[in-house]
């Protein structure tokens, strides 16, 4: 068979049907080296099956048996697809398996009875009998033994191309392809041998699989660290202003607080100052955990630039967090005469009309306050010297780049109070230098995390009313905002009126997502002036609200929220030097759901809760878009491969440190490689 090149295009192939080409490009697949880049997100071991199961279970198997019978049925406005699975060579003991598939009715057209069906899912007892619902499915033919007896790549199929299909594309793919002259990025490693592409595709053994996988991570890890690298050099080179500060007005606020500075806290001043001071760009991340005084810090840094003669804006994800930082300053800034500017898409505080907000109107440069909102609809900054980002998950990497390229060439500090492993950090926010906030303020009151089912609601309700009744305040947390008849989960707007009953005469409020911003305003302000003891709330107030008189967190169906988010809302208290109490309400914790709260029963430090999180969930849901305009992640896991990760960022910096543009011909395919994911980030911004 002839060996083309690995960039053919896939529609000029004779055995890749045309009818297929839609659905290929939908999946990103255009050339022969995309397809063999097109990864197994799993395999299955089909030289043997799990035996038929008797009872329900958390695990997913994977099972082999032929149809015995079929029924296609519409019951209460569903298409309800039924198989019934009698597994080979089972015998009188196994019992027969039922798989369902509602509102897929494509799926009676692909299966039929006689039919050697492999499916892949989790049993579940449903009436009395074991199911499975919406598993993964494919019809096994004689005779193709890539799909069968052997290990078996499961690969990311989609609408109009099962997976049976693509595996075969792939396994031709393979057959066809010029391997030897697929590159790889790794420095000193010309190619990638052609055993490997072999390996992670049709693997003879897992542990074969396995070697070769690392050997492709280190080629992705490196691509995603060139391009994060890439970005940081750039921004570091791209101009700067040094902006020092004299330091004077900083000193006299902090001979106003009423506590000391953490160790942290100054070490991470002292890195931003530098920053500021350097003829280079800051670009810097700070971490910090919940209530660590990163705020402070913040402020710290717009101080300095209103003192070299520029402005400073800080940007919050929602309007409540806007205002109390707005609050937090004006307490802190109104008795030195440094003025402060609110702007969010609401209100305009701090002045008698929107003109004061452009600084050729004002003799002094003032700090503004708003929204992520507030850079891009129409606000115009005349000297713009340092933005801060407030809650760095909710603000990708595009917006980021958006600010880099700004003509005023800004500083930009970075803040984020969900702590982040490592390897995460170095994953989302390569392009930033990175510090970290570890200790609490002295004088905060300790956190106490229980772990509590319904039949403790009296003695709960109770400690309440007692906290109330000592002058306290708490909030009560759920996870929907009306009530949902598919997870059946308590609302808060439901719970609102029998909250208001049981700790009646006490201020009861509620705020939520779908109420308009003056409404949620008013609730949270009679909430921090104390006229409401009460606050029923969704998780609109995981960032950012900051009542130090509320000692009691009460989360309703904990285990439907993320650990991470737990660890937020719990941030919401301990704020003072009282005691606090976090509840977290669950009945019938088991499984993954027990091991997540019993983490926060037995610690408060985030960054360990970070890392449980990754371990518990993937980086799946840490990522989140905050990933978009980089490199996937391919084969790579982060927590499995964190030593490669690491690796491949030393291997970049060395890289770039004697060749910052590139340009040397031994680091051509990384140039490219860049250039290619500069010209995606464009056209996402669009």
């Amino acid at each position: 068979m002839t060996q083309l090149p690995p960039e053919t295009p896939l529609d000029s192939l004779e055995w890749i049907p045309r009818p297929r080409q839609p659905a290929l490009r939908r999946l990103g697949l255009l050339t022969l080296e995309d397809l063999l880049r097109h990864f197994p997100r799993r395999y299955e071991d089909r030289t043997r099956f799990d035996r038929f199961p008797d009872q329900a279970s958390d695990t997913a198997v994977c099972l082999c048996g032929v149809v015995e019978k079929t029924s296609y049925r519409r019951f209460g406005g569903r298409a309800i697809f039924e198989v019934r699975l009698v597994e080979e060579g089972g015998g009188l003991l196994s019992s027969p398996l039922m798989c369902r598939w509602f509102n897929m009715p494509w799926v009676k057209n692909m299966v039929g009875q006689g039919d050697r069906l492999v499916v892949y899912g989790k049993p579940r007892l449903r009436s009395k009998q074991i199911a499975m619902e919406h598993p993964e499915f494919e019809v096994i033919e004689e005779g193709t033994s890539i799909h069968f007896e052997r290990i078996v790549p499961i690969h990311a199929a989609g609408d109009g191309i099962p997976a049976r299909v693509l595996r075969e594309f792939i396994h031709r793919a393979l057959e066809s392809t010029d391997l030897s002259a697929i590159p790889a990025l790794w420095r000193g490693e010309g190619k990638i041998l052609p055993d490997v592409w072999r390996a992670v595709q049709f693997p003879e053994t897992f542990s074969e699989c396995e070697e070769a996988r690392r050997q492709l991570v280190r080629d992705v890890f490196l691509g995603i660290q060139i391009v994060l690298c890439s970005r940081h050099t750039l921004a570091k080179n791209s101009g700067g202003v040094p902006r020092p500060g004299t330091g004077r007005i900083w000193e006299k606020i902090e001979a106003a607080l009423p506590y000391q500075l953490t160790p942290s806290q100054r070490e991470v001043i002292a890195e931003i100052s530098a920053d500021m001071a350097a003829p280079h760009r800051m670009n810097r991340l700070l971490q910090g955990d919940v209530g660590s005084g990163k705020t402070l810090v913040a402020l710290r840094a717009m101080i300095q630039a209103h003192e070299s003669g520029w402005q400073a804006a800080l940007m919050a994800p929602t309007q409540i967090l806007a205002e109390q930082h707005y609050l937090n300053f004006r307490r802190i800034l109104d008795p030195l005469g440094i003025p402060v500017v609110l702007r969010t898409s609401a209100r305009k505080e701090g002045s008698s009309d929107a003109d004061l907000f452009n600084p050729a109107k004002s003799s002094v440069p003032p700090l503004v306050v708003g929204t992520h909102a507030l850079l891009f609809e129409g606000a115009e900054f005349e000297k713009l010297g340092l933005v801060v980002i407030d809650e760095q998950h909710k603000f990708g990497v595009l917006q980021r780049s958006r600010l880099i390229g700004r003509a005023d060439a800004p500083d930009v500090l970075v803040m984020t109070a969900t702590p982040i492993p490592r390897t995460i950090t170095q994953t989302l926010y390569g392009d930033l230098d990175v510090s970290i906030i570890r200790e609490r303020p002295a004088g905060r009151g300790a956190i106490v995390t229980a772990l509590r089912d319904e039949s403790k609601l009296p003695a709960i309700i109770e400690f309440i009313r007692a906290e109330i009744a000592a002058g306290r305040q708490a909030y009560i947390v759920y996870p929907l905002v009306e009530e949902s008849e598919k997870l059946e989960l308590k609302a808060a707007t439901a719970e609102f009126e029998k909250w208001k009953q049981l700790l009646a005469p006490a201020g009861v409020g509620i705020v939520h997502g779908r109420m308009d911003a003056d409404a949620k305003e008013a609730v949270m302000r009679k909430f921090r002036e104390g006229s409401i003891s009460v606050l029923v709330s969704t998780t609109v107030i995981e960032v950012g609200v900051d009542v130090a008189n509320a000692t009691i967190m009460l989360i309703e169906e904990a285990g439907r929220f993320g650990l991470s988010q737990i660890h937020q809302l719990r941030g919401r208290i301990g704020r003072g030097s009282e005691k606090s109490w976090c509840i977290l309400l669950q009945n019938d914790a088991t499984g993954a759901a027990l091991e997540k709260l019993q983490v926060l029963e037995k610690t408060t430090d985030g960054f360990e809760i970070a890392e449980a999180d990754l371990k518990l969930r993937g980086p799946g849901d840490i990522l989140g878009t905050a990933q978009t305009g980089l490199p996937p992640l391919g084969l790579g896991d982060l927590v499995r491969d964190a030593d490669i990760m690491t690796e491949a960022r030393r291997t970049a910096r060395e890289i770039l440190a004697t060749d910052p543009e590139l340009k040397k011909p031994v680091n051509a395919r990384l140039r490219a490689h860049v250039d290619r994911h500069a010209v995606a980030q464009e056209l996402a911004e669009g």
